[in-house]
């Protein structure tokens, strides 16, 4: 199962618990992430571990950026780690 790389392109988080350029790599488990985050973004996770090629802009990609549902304190991207 590839692995899939997290990194924090923005954050405001109001609790503290994430800065921009924080890494986090999904192998099998749930990495450090509050659960609002996480439920955003894991179908993405799930897809990119199981081969899948996601809507990015106009062409598709092993890739994926998303907003965190508490006013976008929060931006993530998600890729394929090689």
């Amino acid at each position: 199962m590839p692995k899939v790389k997290l990194t924090i392109t923005k954050s405001d988080c109001r609790c503290g618990y994430f800065r921009a350029g924080q890494e986090f790599l999904v192998e099998d488990l749930c990495p450090p992430l509050c659960h609002e985050l996480w439920n955003i973004i894991y179908p993405y996770v799930f897809a990119l571990q199981n081969g899948a090629d996601l809507d990015q802009d106009t062409t598709r990609a092993k890739a994926f950026d998303a907003i965190c549902p508490d006013q976008g304190r929060v931006v993530i991207h998600g890729e394929v780690a090689e």
